[in-house]
């Protein structure tokens, strides 16, 4: 079983405008409203992948109940904790015509402690039958920042293997706590290893650090593509994974289905490659189409077949 961790769950609104300009008035000619939060992204895409999982998290107030009759709606198990404030509401806003895309995220309910502790005590009771574990997204409010970090220390004793996607001080803390994987984008490695990036070269460099950081393997997503660093029998090797570059629908969520085609074919036993490759199929897939964590599996088989995948021979650790 793969249990998705999404502390601070949403409902995620996707809307297409056209001609999208600030201070005017518009009307959608499409929309789409689900259950969100990253690892909530994560287990639909996984769901449709075939993979078994179960979401978890905190969920609070006629909004989590919501998140809670939706994921039911789309047959993914779930198991939240009921908090006493509000879930979110987020929305996206996606202009066609330019293809630019607008998220206003909401900043969530503020969480107890006394809360906290139900929700570590659910995570160990779910964790009895787990093989994998997907931290992803935000803190709620009041939460310590290095939350995550003790939730993976604490799953770890039981040999889970543990999977991070979040961005500023909660995944510094995270990578301190030695994590099977890490996988920011861009924008979020350059903060966690404290510099932006350039070129390839550049590339390269950060995914090797942020393994020296802590994190057993990283990956870090790219507009078309991945570059990682993964362990084979034990030893660091250092991949570009790449897909050509499509127009895309909406781009919200894409590296949420990426890590979890990523998830799917690691707990199935692939070969750390295909791992990616089927990554990399599944975020492309997903920018066609408006809402996280939607993807055709028929169109990702179709897409891992033409995604290249290149073993780079610089060296995989930092000197």
């Amino acid at each position: 079983m793969i249990i998705t961790v999404t502390l601070n769950a949403a409902i995620d609104k996707s809307l297409s405008v056209p001609n999208f300009r600030l201070g005017r008035r518009h009307r959608t000619v499409e929309q789409q409203t689900l259950a969100g939060g990253k690892g909530v992204n994560v287990a639909r895409t996984l769901k449709t992948l075939g993979a078994p999982v179960i979401a978890t998290g905190l969920a609070g107030g006629p909004t989590g109940t919501r998140i809670v009759e939706q994921l039911t709606e789309e047959s993914i198990l779930n198991d939240f904790v009921r908090i006493r404030e509000e879930s979110r509401t987020n929305t996206a806003v996606h202009d066609p015509t330019t293809g630019q895309q607008t998220e206003i995220n909401e900043r969530g309910p503020a969480v107890s402690e006394r809360e906290i502790e139900l929700f570590r005590d659910k995570l160990m009771y779910l964790a009895g039958g787990a093989e994998l574990i997907v931290f992803a997204g935000s803190l709620p409010r009041n939460v310590e920042p290095d939350l995550y970090h003790d939730l993976i220390r604490m799953v770890a004793k039981a040999g889970i293997t543990t999977v991070v996607d979040t961005d500023g001080e909660p995944l510094r803390h995270a990578v301190r706590a030695e994590p099977n994987v890490i996988s920011p984008n861009i924008m979020e490695a350059e903060e966690l290893v404290g510099h932006e990036f350039n070129d390839d070269e550049d590339m390269i460099i950060a995914v090797r650090e942020m393994r020296g950081l802590g994190a057993r393997e990283a990956i870090m997503t790219t507009p078309d593509g991945c570059f990682a660093v993964v362990l084979e029998d034990g030893e660091p090797v250092l991949y570009r994974v790449r897909i050509e570059p499509r127009e895309t629908v909406a781009t919200v969520g894409a590296g949420d289905a990426f890590l979890a085609g990523y998830v799917a074919a690691r707990y199935a036993g692939a070969a750390p490659a295909e791992c990616l490759r089927q990554g990399v199929a599944c975020g492309a897939e997903s920018t066609q189409r408006l809402g996280a964590g939607l993807i055709d599996p028929t169109t990702v088989g179709r897409l891992v077949a033409e995604t290249e995948v290149e073993r780079l021979t610089v060296p995989a650790e930092v000197p």
